[in-house]
């Protein structure tokens, strides 16, 4: 299924770091979770799905206490095995997004080795998602 996930959380003060802010290990682990259920609902197996590669998160506006976090991921590109997710998270409905980035996962089997997951992405969605599907290709040929 490749319809966007989106996942909302309030802010509240045991997730904030000594400035009062976000701490960015609460913003990461909501972020990496969000981005993985985007690639479980693509497979329909989430007990096939790991995470091997964070590519980057890029911060742009701290979030506080009080404050309705939003996150929406969709996938980005997929090859043989892996699923590329981009994930982007918005403070208060603000049409900017505060957070960004790309995560990508691999389908393994019950011994943790890679398989070919036998997903290809329509031309139809590659082209409504031309944004970040190219990204998410520029982000894999950089490795």
């Amino acid at each position: 299924m490749l319809e966007e996930t989106i996942i909302s959380h309030l802010i509240r003060p045991e997730d904030l770091q000594h400035h009062g802010t976000l701490f960015a290990g609460r913003m990461a682990e909501w972020f990496v979770e969000t981005c993985f259920i985007a690639a479980c609902r693509l497979t329909g197996k989430p007990e096939d799905i790991v995470c091997v590669q964070i590519h980057g998160m890029n911060f742009r506006k701290p979030a506080g206490n009080g404050d309705i976090l939003e996150i929406r991921s969709k996938v980005a590109y997929l090859s043989r095995t892996s699923i590329t997710v981009h994930g982007r998270a918005y403070i208060n409905l603000i049409k900017v997004p505060a957070v960004s980035g790309m995560i990508t996962f691999v389908t393994v089997n019950k011994e943790t080795r890679p398989y070919a997951h036998g997903m290809v992405l329509p031309e139809e969605y590659i082209a409504e998602n031309r944004e970040i599907y190219q990204e998410a290709i520029k982000i894999r040929t950089s490795r």
